[in-house]
């Protein structure tokens, strides 16, 4: 998710962002307004309902572009198993139609991308939406469906990205990286640093120098286990045969910030992780550190909501987050995921079922998904 991005996820904050963000009112709550949608052929009416048409006995996604039916002869349905078990078929036009909506909406949102990433300061919900002639809402809702992302958090990631090679670049000072990421003024910034970078700009640019990070290392039916924390959150849970290897692992990963071994009360954290592991039904209530590019917090996110024992391949996980093509891609974000188990790319398999890779070997994999399966 071509930006860069921090954030803590905990239940508190997640539910504030979507009331911030998710405008409310449903739509297309009468006939008269999923007929009015029917009549524009209006592509962010797709999902909410289909309507059928009673003289052909087909039925049809809002967007369809079948001739429109009499109005007196269409009933519309909730969703299309509803008017199957009406007696309704699906229009042969709807894998044409999916092809051409699914064309449309990404372009659509590639353009809004666009916008946001040229954009001199950040646009609002209103703005973007008026710009692709729709309403919040529509607006809201397809950008989401097709990134992953509301589009503030979007224009976030993209700033934060924009700030890293800002903040690295030679001879620019804090200052000029500030406002050439699309802050106006360092009060902005500054208000929201610790959320985009997770540490302060001057610690960011000297490689994270300063930084804290406790770990402890650990034993679970996996092997070796360590589990670090920042202050934003929990950062690594790497998994491995030899501690002296996930020490190093950790070292590159943060160069510069100060490693502090655990000590008793962290090591309570740490059981914590370990009990997640060896059950992962029982949840990890716990905030996490997640640093990647915003394509991959789209797979991030995508993988977290699968639920224990099931699992998906990386094709359908492409789809989910709306770039069906980028299926390498979605490997690539798999294998640079540094929370074991939180974020469970152990879930993703091969399109034929195959366990295929994992970061932490398959042999772990297998055995995640064998646990899973049986809990």
């Amino acid at each position: 998710m071509p930006a860069s991005g921090v954030y803590a996820v905990n239940s508190n904050k997640a539910l504030q962002e979507k009331e911030m963000n998710e405008p409310s009112p449903a739509p297309y709550a009468t006939d008269e307004l999923r007929w009015q949608a029917v009549q524009s052929r209006d592509v962010a009416a797709d999902g909410y309902f289909v309507y059928a048409v009673r003289t052909t006995g087909v039925y049809c996604r809002p967007s369809s572009s079948a001739r429109l039916p009499k109005r007196e002869n269409v009933h519309f349905f909730g969703s299309a198993r509803e008017a199957e078990a009406a007696g309704y078929r699906p229009s042969r036009r709807a894998a044409g139609d999916q092809t051409s909506a699914a064309a449309a909406r990404a372009g659509m949102v590639a353009r809004a991308c666009r916008l946001i990433e040229r954009a001199e300061a950040p646009l609002s919900l209103e703005e973007l939406a008026g710009a692709a002639g729709m309403s919040t809402f529509h607006f809201h809702r397809v950008f989401k469906s097709e990134t992953g992302l509301t589009p503030k958090a979007y224009a976030s990631a993209f700033r934060a990205r924009k700030l890293r090679e800002e903040l690295s670049a030679t001879g620019s000072s804090v200052t000029d990286a500030i406002y050439n990421a699309g802050f106006n003024s360092n009060s902005r910034f500054y208000a929201s640093s610790d959320h985009l970078l997770g540490m302060r700009a001057r610690e960011y640019r000297s490689g994270g120098a300063g930084t804290v990070i406790r770990f402890a290392i650990g034993q679970c039916s996996l092997g070796e286990i360590l589990v670090a924390q920042s202050q934003r959150g929990i950062c690594a849970i790497l998994l491995g045969d030899d501690a002296d290897t996930l020490l190093r692992e950790l070292q590159d990963q943060f160069p510069k910030a100060r490693l502090i071994g655990g000590d008793p009360e962290f090591e309570q954290l740490v059981a914590q992780v370990v009990g997640f592991v060896e059950a992962p039904s029982i949840g990890l209530n716990l905030p996490l550190d997640v640093r990647g590019t915003a394509f991959q917090e789209r797979v991030w996110q995508a993988l977290r909501e699968i639920p224990p024992g099931t699992t998906v391949s990386y094709t359908q996980v492409a789809q989910r987050i709306g770039a069906p093509k980028a299926v390498r891609a979605v490997a690539q974000a798999c294998g640079a995921n540094h929370l074991a188990v939180a974020i469970p790319c152990h879930r993703v398999v091969r399109r034929d079922g195959d366990i295929s890779g994992y970061r932490w070997g398959v042999e772990r994999k297998r055995k995640l998904l064998n646990r899973e399966t049986k809990a």
